[in-house]
């Protein structure tokens, strides 16, 4: 039933349309491999360099800008919102089923 949820269908949607721009695309892969970097320069105790830091800066606000981009934060947001609810629905049920009198496993 998730899948077939107006919030994951439109998740989907705005994927789709991201992966078909090359240039956003290839904005987000750079933005990872730096990330990579990065993290691993930390761990090793290095600070990032300037330019790299611009890099990333740059990158950033040039994804945030973006349409397309702003779709799919906007889409994960309202996915995320049903996921938390369905989370909820799950754990009720599970309390419920814990007070339960009825229902043994023994």
């Amino acid at each position: 039933m998730v899948g077939q949820s107006e919030e994951y269908q439109a998740l989907k949607r705005a994927n789709d349309r991201l992966m078909g721009e090359q240039e956003l695309r290839g904005g987000l892969e750079r933005l990872r491999e730096l990330q990579m970097t990065l993290t691993e320069q930390l761990d090793r105790g290095q600070q990032p360099t300037p330019a790299q830091q611009a890099e990333v800066d740059g990158l950033v606000a040039k994804l945030q800008a973006h349409a397309t981009y702003q779709s799919v934060v906007s889409a994960q947001a309202n996915f995320d919102k049903l996921m938390y609810k369905i989370n909820d629905w799950i754990l009720d049920g599970i309390k419920t089923g814990a007070e339960s009198r009825i229902i043994t496993l023994g």
